[in-house]
């Protein structure tokens, strides 16, 4: 049986990508019997990516020998780990990055690398498109003529769950909170403990796969009787998050803790660093989709519709693919969450 491109007849068995090449962002997710898996958005931006060589200077020695500041061309910091003997402050470096920059609380981790093998000639790190491709798994792009395949996936709904922290039902449902030492997630619910371990553990696990979250992941499960409710319950998570990681044992007051590679922002850090940009893409996203081309006038809360002000290479992409001209309308009357085409 063929199919075009997210073809609203073909009901997907075997897990693929859903991709959208947005205005300002490109978005993905690995879908599978109607449900998504993995959720990615990639935002423009001028920061490095992970696997990136990039050119920059040394400025700065923190730890002689072990730990440095690196100004990239760019202007961007990187942190650098370890200092070669020979690199001196002020050496021209090539390097590698292993993690891209990531918001927390309070602070901002800078992006991270090492010194490059040498000859290594600087290049950019692998777009979201040229990441999804390497996967197993196959890539159906989704235009935006064509039906919303993400949003019939449940995209919003992921979004909702990610900015708020809150996924679940009264049985079992989950509170994560993103901290600088590890992301914590507390399972809660009206379900017994033997019942709610197993329940509360294949939730975070969906949880930490959907939203991409990485590092260190503490999960605080009810206290259970035995060491074999214990062990169902972590089967759930070996059971449902994807290798490579490392986990402990489920102790006897519920907590086991989860490590995996952490190399950019997950959705939830994307999500929370800032409202006005999530509202502006969605904005962009629903007048890209809006009626079947042509003029459209955004309606928006005042922030989100200032920001586009600003953007006008957003703008003039928008009515290239529309085909019309883009106007936009503030509205003090809306929340940043609301927003309509006119």
């Amino acid at each position: 049986m063929k199919r075009g491109p997210c073809s609203a007849l073909w009901i997907i068995l075997v897990a693929e990508w859903l991709y959208e090449e947005g205005i300002g962002e490109c978005r993905a997710a690995l879908v599978e019997k109607g449900a998504i898996l993995e959720a990615q958005i990639e935002r423009e931006s001028r920061l490095v990516l992970p696997g990136a060589a990039a050119q920059g200077r040394l400025v700065r020695t923190l730890i002689p020998k072990k730990r440095g500041i690196v100004r990239l061309d760019s202007g961007e910091e990187v942190l650098l780990e370890p200092i070669p003997p020979k690199v001196a402050e002020g050496s021209v470096v090539v390097v590698d990055i292993l993690r891209a920059a990531i918001p927390e609380e309070g602070r901002a981790k800078l992006a991270k690398g090492r010194i490059a093998a040498p000859g290594t000639r600087p290049h950019p790190g692998p777009s979201l498109l040229q990441r999804l491709r390497e996967t197993e798994f196959p890539v159906v792009p989704c235009p935006a003529h064509t039906e919303d395949q993400l949003e019939a996936h449940g995209w919003s709904e992921l979004l909702e769950e990610a900015a708020s922290g809150e996924v679940g039902s009264e049985d079992a449902a989950l509170r994560i909170f993103p901290t600088p030492a590890m992301v914590l997630i507390d399972v809660d619910g009206s379900l017994p403990p033997a019942q709610l371990g197993p329940k509360g553990a294949k939730l975070a696990a969906l949880a930490i796969r959907r939203m991409g979250l990485t590092g260190s992941i503490g999960i605080d499960l009810p206290t259970m009787n035995n060491k074999d409710e214990r062990l169902i319950a972590a089967t759930q998570i070996d059971k449902l998050l994807p290798l490579p990681f490392d986990r402990t044992a489920v102790n006897g007051f519920g907590f086991i803790q989860i490590i995996r590679k952490r190399e950019r922002m997950s959705l939830m850090e994307l999500l929370r660093e800032d409202p006005v940009m999530n509202a502006a893409m969605a904005l962009l996203r629903k007048a890209e989709r809006h009626g079947t081309g042509g003029a459209v006038t955004i309606v928006g809360a005042p922030a989100a519709i200032d920001m586009l002000y600003k953007a006008t290479d957003w703008i003039r992409q928008l009515e290239t693919r529309r085909g019309g001209k883009v106007t936009l309308r503030p509205d003090a009357s809306l929340s940043l969450s609301a927003g309509h085409m006119a």
